[in-house]
């Protein structure tokens, strides 16, 4: 018999090769460790993928543009139709002032022309139809009549405040023609006052009756004639070209005046005036040289002063001059003269020096300057004639520089000075002075400063 002889171990098959190869895939797909194997695409099939996947980005991308554009445009157009419609409600209101009918009509259809059209827009934003084609023509066009409607409005709005501008201008030629009739009304007032001759207060009153309430009242009238006077000065300094700010500054250089009131430079002037005129006031003459023998009793004295108050009250000025020259009043009325028209004043206002001659040789210009200061040195005088009337004594007095306001003593020339201030106030100087009739306070009359304000340097 034949051996039997053992089988030979058996080889690997390709089945077994492919089934291992799968079972190595299958364990690296559970293991990522495991690098396994790749499967290779063709380029043209990459390429063709690529290829759908831009083409599809690029035309998402352009249709996003041309709506941005569409958006864009239909933006445009709303404002331009905006600006329309402001445009065309300007014309209407313009048509309206003087009245139009024919303008009045057409800019009213424009009107609604272009609420319409902003009202199609509307709908069309609403429904979604917002397709502007071309957009780029459409957003040109709109600026363009955006444009053309706000130069449509400027120029209305130009046309309206040019008519504006003239109804002003009218009115103010009005207002000064009134003013200039005015002005010429209260100058030949003051004219008829200067030379009316009676001054017609306290007639009645008689010798026995005099008290503090009559002298105030002349108070209040002479006070009247030293400011009709201040003013009539300055305007004639201004006439000559003279810097009043400067003259006020010369009078009170150490005070800033409020730059905003021009008005306050007159108080400078007041003080001034007041100062020269009231000097000499608790004299029985005025401190006017005298050659007639003084009066030696209380009473003959007061009677002396009394009588001389009702004589020259009820006469003409230069009529009591001419019969009176060497009187006591032609005295005080030449040396006040002198004391406060400075020579070079006059001069600039009058362009000589001849009123100045005249008084100094005893004469009395009838010039209008002259008898607007005779006038307010005939009032002052009847005011110290009536206060030596009296039977109880009559003083006068003045606020000294940086003194502190008082309500008793002091009032103020101008109320605004108390809304600048914490309620320290110091004197700057005395406008008007103070008077005291017995036990009776007649306030001064002062131009405040409040404390916290240093004096000008």
């Amino acid at each position: 018999m034949d051996s039997i002889r053992p089988c030979p171990p058996p080889t690997e098959s390709k089945i077994s090769k492919k089934f291992q190869k799968i079972f190595n895939l299958k364990k690296s797909a559970r293991n990522p460790s495991n690098p396994g194997f790749c499967l290779l695409i063709p380029q043209e099939k990459l390429r063709c993928c690529e290829s759908e996947n831009f083409e599809k980005d690029f035309k998402e991308e352009i249709e996003d543009s041309k709506n941005r554009a569409a958006m864009e445009a239909f933006v445009a157009k709303l404002f331009a139709t905006v600006s329309a419609v402001k445009a065309a409600y300007a014309e209407l209101q313009m048509a309206q002032f003087p009245y139009d009918n024919e303008a009045i009509q057409s800019a009213d259809q424009a009107v609604v022309d272009e609420l319409k059209t902003l009202s199609e827009l509307k709908h069309n934003f609403v429904k979604k139809k917002i397709d502007s084609s071309p957009p780029h023509v459409t957003l040109m066009l709109a600026e363009i009549q955006e444009q053309q409607s706000l130069m449509k409005t400027y120029e209305i709005t130009m046309k309206k405040m040019q008519v504006e501008i003239e109804n002003k201008e009218a009115q103010i030629s009005v207002f000064q023609q009134e003013l200039q009739a005015i002005t010429e009304k209260n100058k030949s007032v003051e004219k008829k006052l200067n030379a009316s001759g009676s001054f017609s207060i306290l007639d009645n009153v008689k010798f026995s009756d005099v008290n503090p309430k009559d002298f105030i009242t002349v108070l209040h009238y002479a006070l009247r004639s030293i400011r009709n006077f201040v003013k009539f000065l300055i305007r004639e300094m201004e006439s000559a070209n003279w810097d009043i700010e400067a003259a006020a500054n010369a009078i009170h250089p150490e005070v800033a005046f409020n730059e905003r009131d021009h008005n306050h430079n007159g108080f400078a002037f007041e003080s001034f005036v007041c100062k020269e005129i009231f000097s000499g006031f608790n004299y029985p003459y005025f401190s006017v040289k005298n050659d007639q023998p003084l009066l030696e009793s209380d009473y003959q004295r007061r009677v002396f002063f009394f009588e001389q108050f009702k004589k020259l009250k009820s006469i003409s000025i230069f009529h009591f001059l001419k019969n009176n020259p060497h009187s006591l009043f032609g005295k005080f009325l030449n040396s006040k003269y002198l004391q406060i028209v400075h020579p070079k004043m006059e001069f600039s206002i009058s362009g000589n020096l001849h009123q100045r001659k005249m008084v100094n040789s005893g004469e009395y210009p009838e010039t209008e300057f002259f008898k607007g200061f005779a006038e307010m040195g005939r009032r002052i005088w009847l005011l110290h004639c009536l206060a030596f009337s009296f039977n109880q004594e009559v003083s006068i007095y003045q606020v000294k520089k940086n003194s502190r306001f008082s309500e008793v003593y002091m009032e103020s020339v101008t109320d605004d000075i108390f809304a600048a201030g914490d309620g320290d106030f110091r004197v700057a100087f005395t406008v008007v002075p103070g008077f005291k009739v017995g036990q009776i306070v007649v306030q001064s009359q002062v131009y405040l400063l409040p404390a916290t304000i240093p004096a000008k340097v």
